[in-house]
């Protein structure tokens, strides 16, 4: 399964709404993407529509807002979440029939949204990885695409509506999503924690570093300044394409990168040794399968993902004895194999993931119903957070799924929305569920 990427987006929203953050390159922020009329100040009750696609699916949130005075910021009250699979990236040569599939989840914003407030509703898609990987005539076409669908929809479409999104940012806006709804972002005892989000094709790490050491010895483009409730922060916070889970399974099969020839079959002892299928990501097929005749478990699988972060990444002393919070696919592998539970989360400890991964790539035979990567894929987060990171086996992760933490004085504020309108929202939550992604 693939967790939204939700930090990002209601970061987003929040910076757009509302402005709190300022920036000596204000594109960075996307301060303009929605117009200062979009929410009249004194309504209560307001809407964000905001599309993140991903490389493995392209995902819809319909947020619903309350502001209870002009003076403070909005609240997050309700969020409806739907996805659709592939992701936009599989359409590279197919760009109206990827707008479909857009069109199909923005249908549901339809009924979500009531009408009166559709053209007070802004409609926003901010493209990831998957499409960062793309020519830009190929990502550019169907980004296009996508427009037209957006300005054929009654809904509000700001000029920057259909976008790329720099990897460094979401990393920044999940940074500050997870800060501000536990409250680190006010007051004086600010304690922030770093955020891990571990998606498709890439990864981000961001944490505030409180040594000025980490500053000296870390790479310029790793650092970035920005204001926000009149205080400056320097952030550390870096995105690597190509370390994403499925972009690192590709690298063990040694088929990143590579023209795939037909019927070529990549083997790896990180699968089961009878295994032979067929997988299809980024619009390419390929054909993998276990090692008939060598070694298959968690020691000779380490040894190929070891070869995918192995010096390839960054790693800050300082990280060792922090905390962080965890998403994405860090989630997704954890509450598959019970290390969490799969509606709270939980918090781990980095060895946690090598003790399932032992477990799993020892005895294969017995995960034989879940994805048939994972051993790969659990091996693959040890590494990258013990070897790619450098995390101490005990440094502590709160994982979660949706990475979007309640705030401490947070409560629904349901007052401000009529019955019938409750109604609808429950509807629609009950009839669109979070689907999982399997693989």
């Amino acid at each position: 399964m693939t967790s939204s990427r939700l930090p990002v987006l209601l970061a987003l929203v929040f910076s757009s709404l509302s402005p709190v953050l300022s920036h000596s390159n204000r594109e960075m922020w996307f301060q303009d993407l929605f117009p200062p009329n979009t929410c009249p100040i004194n309504a209560k009750t307001f809407y964000g529509i905001m599309f993140d696609a991903g490389s493995t699916g392209t995902r819809i949130h319909i947020y619903t807002f309350v502001q209870k005075s002009p003076e403070i910021l909005p609240e997050l009250e309700g969020e409806i979440f739907e996805s659709v699979k592939p992701g936009l990236s599989a359409y590279a040569d197919q760009p109206k029939k990827g707008a479909e599939s857009v069109k199909r989840l923005l249908d549901m914003a339809v009924d979500a949204v009531p009408p009166h407030l559709w053209k007070k509703t802004p409609v926003v898609l901010k493209a990831t990885a998957g499409l960062r990987l793309l020519s830009e005539e190929k990502a550019q076409a169907l980004l296009s695409e996508v427009k037209k669908v957006f300005e054929e929809s009654p809904f509000l479409v700001p000029e920057d509506s259909v976008s790329i999104m720099d990897g460094s940012y979401e990393g920044i806006l999940a940074w500050i999503t997870v800060n501000f709804l536990t409250g680190q972002l006010s007051g004086q005892n600010q304690n922030t924690v770093g955020t891990l989000d571990l998606g498709g094709a890439s990864t981000q790490i961001t944490f505030l570093p409180r040594f000025e050491e980490t500053l000296k010895e870390s790479p310029g483009d790793f650092l970035t300044s920005f204001e926000m409730f009149n205080s400056t922060y320097k952030l550390y916070t870096h995105s690597y394409l190509g370390f994403g889970l499925k972009a690192a399974r590709l690298a063990t099969l040694g088929a990143l990168n590579t023209e795939v020839a037909d019927g070529q079959m990549f083997r790896s002892s990180c699968l089961p040794k009878q295994l032979e299928a067929e997988w299809h990501f980024g619009g390419v097929k390929y054909r993998y399968g276990g090692n008939k005749e060598g070694e298959t478990g968690f020691k000779p699988c380490y040894v190929e993902v070891l070869k995918v972060v192995k010096g390839k990444l960054h790693q800050p002393d300082e990280i060792r004895g922090s905390s962080f919070y965890a998403f994405s696919y860090y989630y997704d592998r954890a509450a598959d194999t019970n290390l969490i539970d799969y509606e709270q989360g939980g918090v781990l400890e980095v060895r946690d993931f090598e003790r399932k991964a032992k477990e799993v790539c020892d005895n294969m035979e017995r995960f034989s119903s879940a994805s048939p990567f994972l051993c790969m894929d659990l091996t693959y987060i040890t590494a990258l957070l013990k070897e790619g990171f450098g995390f101490r086996d005990n440094t502590l992760l709160q994982v979660r799924r949706s990475s979007i933490p309640k705030p401490a004085s947070h409560q629904p504020h349901n007052r401000c929305k009529s019955d019938t309108h409750k109604g609808r929202i429950d509807a629609i939550h009950k009839t669109f569920g979070v689907h999982s992604e399997k693989l």
